[in-house]
């Protein structure tokens, strides 16, 4: 009992008040800047959804975007203010967090030379999907490898080209992004003609097919606006080339422009408009003898013999 008694008279109860006092202060004030955190975050998303949604996005895919955004910015945030919360109240229990401290700084920058790699992946990542570079569903060329877009994760961006074959692409090692299909798409042509051809009249003629594809119920639902043809843009050494765009709806451009090459190539044979190949001339040398050439037939006659 004496023991006993000496142990409670040796307690500060005044200290252990105090202590219990700022250390319940401290669990409000995390409560209360949890519930913060919760509304802020809230929203956040409320904003970037119909931010996202102003701008066109599909809501299924922002949706998931975003939620990915907001999910990782609240569990960073939330890690941060408890570990915050925990050094504080081991303070007030008297334990010294200096060494504390020391100690998780060597060990972070251990683990971050060790998995620098990871760590550059999930922060190139992170941005890939904040600034919305790239959608699930999207053509992109990914350092010279283009394909489309199935899968963006904080480490990996997987890609699947026109032949089947799958890409992968940690996030940290992405030199050159392009998009093909951001907002909208562009088909470009080269139309070759000969140069006996009134480059006029042939401009008249790929207008007038765009606009029978924008008034079509089919192709015109594709399309932004009519093909702007830009006009002659070279002299090849057979042809004269036409050069043009046609803007269209995300990942249409090739569905769009094929059609308007099939529809320029009937439209050019109804107005006898040539399309020139390459000419080849065989030569065998200062030697050789030219060619005696004949035509023996001509629409199904005879041609008389050259000797006759």
């Amino acid at each position: 009992m004496d023991i006993l008694r000496e142990a409670l008279n040796s307690i500060s109860w005044e200290v252990i008040i105090k202590t219990g006092l700022r250390v319940t202060l401290v669990l409000i004030i995390a409560w209360v800047a949890v519930k913060i955190l919760h509304k802020l975050t809230g929203r956040l998303e409320r904003h970037l959804l119909k931010k996202s949604v102003e701008e066109g996005e599909p809501p299924s895919e922002s949706q998931k975007r975003i939620e990915t955004i907001v999910r990782l910015v609240k569990q960073a945030a939330l890690l941060a203010l408890w570990l915050t919360i925990v050094l504080i109240i081991l303070r007030e229990f008297g334990i010294e967090i200096g060494p504390i401290i020391a100690s998780a700084g060597i060990v972070g920058l251990a683990v971050g030379f060790g998995a620098q790699n990871l760590v550059r992946d999930f922060i190139s990542g992170f941005f890939i999907i904040l600034e919305n570079q790239l959608r699930v569903g999207d053509v992109a060329v990914v350092n010279g490898t283009g394909g489309l877009v199935e899968k963006i994760n904080f480490r990996t961006i997987v890609l699947r080209d026109l032949g089947g074959t799958v890409h992968i692409f940690p996030n940290g090692t992405i030199n050159t992004l392009s998009n093909l299909t951001n907002e909208w798409s562009a088909y470009i042509f080269d139309i070759r003609v000969a140069y006996k051809e009134n480059t006029d009249k042939v401009i008249e003629v790929m207008a007038e097919v765009g606009r029978s594809m924008l008034e079509d119920k089919e192709f015109g639902n594709f399309m932004l606006e009519p093909p702007e043809i830009f006009g002659v843009d070279k002299f090849d050494d057979s042809a004269v080339i036409i050069k043009g765009r046609i803007k269209t709806k995300p990942i249409r451009q090739w569905t769009v422009g094929r059609e308007f090459l099939r529809r320029v190539k009937q439209a050019f044979d109804a107005h006898d408009i040539e399309i020139p190949f390459p000419h080849r001339t065989v030569y065998f040398g200062e030697k050789s003898k030219p060619f005696d050439l004949r035509i023996r037939e001509k629409y199904g006659q005879k041609l008389p013999d050259a000797g006759a």
